[in-house]
């Protein structure tokens, strides 16, 4: 072929290749303006898989598919296509028998002579190869080695463009199905979310938002997300973004009221976060969750509780006083009698009625010191008539007295600080711990601190036992057979305080009950 009749061919094919943005469905057309312009009547296009470092034949002219299939993959560096891409030079051969990845046979059967090699190039990147060959003995020179390099370059920019494209549009529509999922996932989420700038002013609402708020989106946005606060969640919603800002922790999810569009009151679970662009605060966005019925059904079930430890504790008061007065005045009274009959004025006894009533009176004697004692377990009179510090240093005293278990009571505050119900919580905690010491502990002291004050309350009961295995959730208590500190649990909680176990084989046991201050 001519000069000029190149020219034209480059440039056609320059025109075809730059005007399809899939210029892989023109690679046939290319093999045969390259057999044209190269006036050969073999052609082979490789493509260049990265990832693999793999060459795969993508279009091919002039050969069986027997030939075909035998060649159409090749790991890069085998055969001569395989060392051109990974080299990047070209390979002229006078014989193609001479490439080992074809052999005798196929070369024969294909009747294939002269072979050119040429990398395909994009920004000095090796994307594939071409390779040309004849059917008859031919020579090929640096002119047409330079030439078939030309066109393997246009190709290669070509597919290397095309690759590029592709990858953008495949990013743009992931980032668009991005966008739209997120948004679905934003409006259908069961939980209300709301997006605010800095200043306050509602940015973005989701239908769960319209819900609870009680406004549809139009009266939303625009609108300060702190007129929907009422005023004592208005401090704490202050606290959270002062936080968020100075980049400080803030525990999620944390309790507020809100002002609903009809006037009821939402009590929501709360998360926020901050919202960053280019690592500059631009707002915040805030995932509540409504829980207003399930505070609602905690709180009454927490007010049933408590009646119920009340009107247990008044009976315990009431069956301690009978025993008291009642049971205890007619035993003393009986003891008074036995006692006469032994010791009064009149006729003496026989020796065995003597000895037999002498028995009796003893019996009775141990009877009322037990009834004693039953009546203060259930209900002391010195926690009503002298307060809990007395208490605690009568369950102590008892302690010290009936297992040789030395106890330590230690107090800072004022008990007065303390309502009664709280009062009562923490004696029943000290002497529910304090059994447990007794019975199972097998320690040689207990230490019982009681702290009081205006900022909160808390008592602490540690012992040199031998400890226990604590279930890992407190909850757990009851399942494990743990019944005193499950009571002793359900008191503090009904009372919204905390209480903590801490124990170890061989190291003792530390109970620690935490009251807020002003429980009434």
């Amino acid at each position: 072929m001519s000069i000029r009749g190149r020219l034209i061919t480059l440039s056609t094919l320059s025109g075809l290749l730059s005007q399809t943005l899939r210029p892989r469905d023109i690679l046939p057309t290319a093999t045969e303006m390259v057999a044209d312009v190269m006036e050969v009547e073999v052609v082979l296009i490789y493509t260049l898989h990265i990832e693999r470092r793999e060459l795969m034949l993508s279009a091919h002219r002039g050969v069986t598919t027997e030939f075909v299939q035998g060649v159409d993959r090749m790991k890069l560096g085998e055969g001569f296509n395989g060392r051109v891409a990974e080299s990047g030079e070209p390979i002229m051969l006078s014989d193609a028998a001479q490439d080992p990845r074809l052999s005798r046979e196929i070369v024969r059967k294909e009747n294939l002579r002269a072979q050119l090699i040429v990398p395909m190039k994009s920004g000095g990147d090796v994307v594939g190869t071409i390779c040309v060959a004849t059917h008859h003995q031919r020579q090929f020179d640096a002119n047409e080695m330079e030439l078939l390099i030309a066109i393997g370059n246009q190709i290669g920019i070509a597919l290397d463009k095309a690759d590029l494209f592709r990858l953008q549009m495949s990013m743009t529509e992931r980032l668009r199905q991005s966008e739209a999922n997120y948004r679905d996932l934003f409006q259908n989420a069961s939980d209300a979310i709301l997006v605010h700038d800095l200043e306050g002013k509602i940015t973005e609402v989701n239908r769960a938002c319209e819900r609870l708020l009680g406004y549809p989106e139009g009266e939303l946005l625009g609108r300060r997300a702190s007129e929907f606060l009422r005023e004592s969640a208005l401090a704490l919603a202050r606290d959270v973004r002062s936080r968020l800002l100075d980049g400080k922790m803030v525990q999620q999810r944390y309790e507020q009221s809100l002002d609903r569009g009809d006037g009821t009151e939402a009590i929501v679970e709360v998360a926020t976060r901050l919202i960053t662009t280019n690592s500059k605060p631009v707002g915040f966005q805030t995932i509540a969750r409504d829980v207003t019925e399930q505070r609602k059904m905690r709180d009454n079930l927490r007010y049933y509780l408590r009646q119920v430890l009340i009107a247990q504790e008044d009976e315990r008061k009431r069956i301690s006083r009978e025993l008291h007065d009642d049971t205890g005045q007619s035993l003393l009274l009986l003891i008074h009698g036995l006692d006469a009959l032994v010791s009064g004025p009149g006729p003496k006894l026989p020796n065995d009625v003597r000895d037999r009533v002498t028995e009796l009176h003893t019996l009775a004697v141990g009877i009322l010191d037990g009834v004693r004692r039953y009546a203060q377990e259930l209900r002391p009179a010195i926690l009503d008539h002298m307060g809990l510090v007395a208490a605690i240093e009568w369950i102590a005293e008892s302690v010290r007295r009936e297992r040789a278990i030395r106890v330590t009571v230690a107090v800072s505050g004022s008990e007065h600080a303390l309502s009664p119900e709280a009062k009562l919580v923490l004696f029943r905690i000290a002497q529910e711990a304090l059994t447990n010491v007794k019975r199972h502990s097998q320690a040689s002291k207990a230490v019982i601190k009681l702290q009081c004050g205006t900022s909160g309350n808390s008592m602490m009961i540690s012992d040199d036992g031998k400890g226990f295995e604590v279930p890992p959730l407190l909850g757990d208590l009851a399942r494990h057979g743990m019944l005193g500190l499950t009571g002793m649990r359900e008191r503090v909680t009904l009372l919204g305080g905390t209480l903590q176990v801490e124990s170890k084989l061989g190291e003792g046991t530390v109970v620690t009950a935490e009251l807020p201050p002003g429980n009434v």
